[in-house]
């Protein structure tokens, strides 16, 4: 099962901090990594996503397949030229079963207004109670929903 994890700031400056306390995080083996991202919204409303490579370890072809989806569904004009009619809404049923449903996809952009920002955050293994101490200094609204084994096998198969 891996956990779908939003952390919303009020500061471009924070969330970047938060994003390192997740690589520590992982070195210190409390997360397991298959995504990770700070997204920042400029004065302009724009959206502007940092995914650093080298910060992810051992993530598979089917989990990066996985994350790109869910990150594209969440922040970017999904499916845009790339999925069309029933497969799209296959997708979206699929996701809805899954927990990252429209009001999940409204609560994250309820986080993400002009000048703020979110670290955004998918492991397929954490250990909570020492996550949430180690990110506990950096605040932020927090927004969690987990996939199961199956719902992401059957997202993999969607994609594919």
């Amino acid at each position: 099962m891996s956990e779908l994890i939003i952390i919303g700031y009020d500061d471009h400056e924070v969330a970047a901090q938060a994003h390192d306390r997740v690589l520590k995080l992982q070195r210190d083996h409390i997360v397991n990594l298959a995504g990770l991202a700070v997204v920042r919204v400029d004065a302009d409303g724009k959206q502007h996503v940092d995914t650093p490579a080298k910060s992810i370890v051992g993530a598979s072809a089917a989990s990066g397949a996985l994350w790109g989806m869910i990150f594209g569904l969440l922040f970017l004009v999904p499916g845009v030229g790339l999925l069309v009619g029933g497969l799209w809404g296959a997708l979206m049923g699929r996701l809805g079963k899954s927990g990252i449903n429209a009001s999940f996809r409204e609560r994250v952009d309820g986080l993400l207004e002009p000048g703020k920002a979110a670290v955004v955050v998918l492991a397929t293994k954490l250990t909570e109670d020492k996550f949430a101490a180690g990110m506990a200094e950096f605040g932020g609204t927090v927004l969690q929903t987990s996939l199961s084994d199956e719902d992401e096998k059957a997202l993999a198969e969607e994609l594919a």
